[in-house]
């Protein structure tokens, strides 16, 4: 891993903060940015996403896709969880704390926001970032590498309805032009233009011509990733000082959810009888999130500085932070888990 790897929490700590106090000082500036908008897109935020993730898609091979079959029981788990139990989950958790346990210390008036915010951030699971995840908990990488690649063509078909039906079921309207315009701008075309790319590239030079591009690409996907924390701390500068308790209570279901999410997967994978080599990247996937869709996602239906985007936002505010304990839960128990195995092998007579 390069430094920016080794040392994450520290880069994100310092592009909120630095995020945060910008947008309290500068709050002309951020309106500005805020309102160069083509078709309810922002265009500092689509640039900079793009710029983020096209060069993480093009590290997938989606040929990887025909060996999904070898770990069938983890792509299984991956799939089930991401797709059938945390989206649901987090909007259960979203009404539990936010219109009912906590709803005395939020506005009112905000709380349709902050659940949408929650439900896009449970819709989106991780994508990029879980290549960081699995090589810090040993994970394999070829399955990790086909779970990635299965996962976001599975996100290309299922996020839009599935943000559909739970903000329908929470009573928020679903604008289905602004929802599809989204999933079009932020899934179809930067895997669209990874895949065309990463065809161009094998084609013209191999494996090393792929290589050196990601190489010279890297510095920006890094710099695109840092300069969108600070630009989204930005235009939420103000309402972070001013609701540091609002911060506070969002960060809550989105914690337990994380953890129940990887309690599921990672148990089942267990149940299961997945190596552990499987079983911690399948379970991370999906306690992690794919927050720049679902940052980018809030911004286009409900606006940059609304109560959606700050969720999502708070959802970036914790992030790695329990990921990586979510790292040292997989490696310290990796005894815990083999365990099951090593009691399933007959002992040597005598």
């Amino acid at each position: 891993m390069g430094p920016f790897e080794r040392h994450l929490s520290l880069w994100v700590l310092a592009c909120i903060v630095v995020g945060t106090t910008a947008g309290w000082l500068l709050p002309g500036a951020f309106t500005t940015l805020g309102g160069m908008e083509l078709a309810s897109v922002n265009l500092p935020v689509a640039v900079l996403v793009w710029l983020m993730i096209v060069p993480m898609l093009l590290k997938v091979d989606f040929t990887s896709m025909g060996k999904v079959g070898r770990q069938w029981r983890g792509i299984g788990v991956t799939l089930g969880v991401n797709w059938l139990f945390k989206p649901f989950l987090m909007a259960l958790l979203a009404w539990l704390f936010l219109r009912v346990l906590f709803a005395r210390w939020l506005p009112t008036e905000q709380v349709d926001e902050y659940v949408a915010g929650l439900i896009l951030l449970g819709a989106a699971p991780c994508t990029a970032m879980v290549f960081v995840w699995s090589h810090l908990s040993g994970g394999d990488p070829e399955f990790t590498l086909s779970q990635v690649a299965l996962n976001d063509a599975v996100m290309v078909v299922a996020f839009a309805p599935i943000v559909a039906l739970l903000l329908g079921i929470s009573a928020i309207r679903v604008p289905w032009d602004t929802l599809l315009l989204s999933v079009a701008i932020y899934i179809l075309i930067p895997l669209a233009a990874a895949v065309w790319l990463r065809r161009a590239l094998l084609r013209r030079g191999g494996i090393a011509a792929l290589e050196r591009t990601l190489a010279r690409l890297g510095p920006w996907s890094i710099g695109a990733l840092l300069a969108t924390l600070v630009l989204l701390f930005g235009f939420q500068g103000g309402q972070i000082l001013r609701q540091p308790v609002v911060i506070v209570l969002l960060a809550v279901p989105i914690l337990v959810q994380a953890y129940l999410t990887f309690g599921v997967g990672y148990w089942l994978n267990r149940r299961f009888g997945t190596p552990h080599c499987v079983g911690g990247p399948s379970a991370l996937i999906g306690a992690s999130n794919f927050f720049e869709l679902a940052v980018a996602t809030a911004i286009v239906l409900f606006g940059v500085e609304s109560g959606a985007a700050l969720a999502t936002v708070v959802g970036v505010l914790v992030e790695v932070p329990v990921m990586l304990s979510l790292v040292r839960v997989v490696n310290g128990s990796r005894g815990w888990y083999e365990a099951r195995d090593r009691a399933s092998v007959p002992r040597p007579p005598g």
